[in-house]
Order: C-alpha cells, then sequence, then structure tokens
C-alpha cells in the first residue's frame, strides 16, 4: 500500500493529502519514468553525471507555476552545462511544449507525470485529491544523492529558489 501523508500541505488553506514517502537529504534519489513527449521518456539516468535541480509544479498554466519555471530558466543559464534543471509537471506533454514556446523558455526540460503519477508517487509529491504534483525543489548531486529538498506547505506559495540555486552551486 502506498504512503498517504495528511496535515502536512494545503492548498489555499484547505488541507491536501501527498501520496509517496517524504524525501530527505542523503536519500538516494529514486528512478522515475517521465514523458518528454507522447512517444519518447525520460529516467533519472538519462541525466546521469550531471547535478540535477528538479523544479516541480502543479501546472505551468498557473501564475506561481510560471513564475517559478520562469526563474529557474533564467538562473540556468549561469549554473553551465555540468547542471540540468528538470521542471516536472502533471500537464500532458504537448501543454508543456505550447507553453515553453510561449514563454521562450529554452534551458529548463519540462517533463510530464500525467500517464502514471509515478513520479508524484515515488517523491512523495502527489496531491491524492488532484492528482497532480505538489510544489516542490530536489537537488540531486552527480551519483543521485538528495542534498536539498523544499516540500511546500502551501501549494500556492513560491519555493525558495536562493536556496536551491545555492544547494547546486555547492555541488559545482
Amino acid at each position: 500500500m502506498t504512503q498517504e501523508r495528511t496535515g502536512i500541505a494545503a492548498f489555499k488553506g484547505s488541507p491536501i493529502t501527498l501520496v509517496g514517502p517524504e524525501l530527505r537529504p542523503g536519500d538516494q534519489a529514486p528512478d522515475f519514468v517521465l514523458s518528454k513527449n507522447l512517444l519518447e521518456d525520460a529516467t533519472l539516468k538519462d541525466y546521469s553525471g550531471k547535478v540535477k535541480l528538479i523544479s516541480v509544479v502543479p501546472s505551468l498554466d498557473t501564475g506561481v507555476c510560471d513564475a517559478q519555471t520562469r526563474r529557474f530558466n533564467t538562473e540556468a543559464a549561469e549554473l553551465g552545462d555540468e547542471v540540468v534543471i528538470l521542471t516536472v509537471s502533471a500537464d500532458l506533454p504537448f501543454a508543456q511544449a505550447r507553453w515553453c514556446g510561449a514563454a521562450g523558455i529554452d534551458r529548463v526540460i519540462t517533463l510530464s507525470d500525467y500517464k502514471e503519477n509515478s513520479f508524484g508517487t515515488a517523491y512523495g509529491v502527489l496531491i491524492k485529491e488532484f492528482k497532480l504534483d505538489m510544489r516542490s525543489i530536489f537537488v540531486l548531486d552527480k551519483n543521485d544523492k538528495i542534498v536539498y529538498v523544499e516540500y511546500l506547505a502551501e501549494m500556492s506559495e513560491h519555493p525558495n529558489y536562493e536556496a536551491a540555486i545555492n544547494a547546486v552551486k555547492a555541488l559545482l
């Protein structure tokens, strides 16, 4: 049975249930299968040997998610080739591609968790009530060990961008 965590997160003040474990710094990052598009998947191994910042958003078509993805796209330019920034949402790959084109996003890789919500369940961010992934940040070293985690308590708030970027820079 999959673990459910209650009393730790909310959407506009209303409690929500997160499905999956609470990951912590020092944990080995779980593998995932996410959709690049309808025919092509991505796994953690595809980004082997790179520092990974995984920015999880409920949907790119919302204000905070839009701002979060734009911010990390800007930061990506200064972090260099040793770093990959992945934005994960349950949006369909078509919607992700359309949004990136309209927003001029060219440095962040968007990946979709729409098929089975397997990323959300493995990383403990699947919102049971909405079948979306909760806003969160994971920084993984080149060996896929988690060095930074931020699970937001309120879905509509921004993550701590500076702390996440500093965690990435500390690995370079």
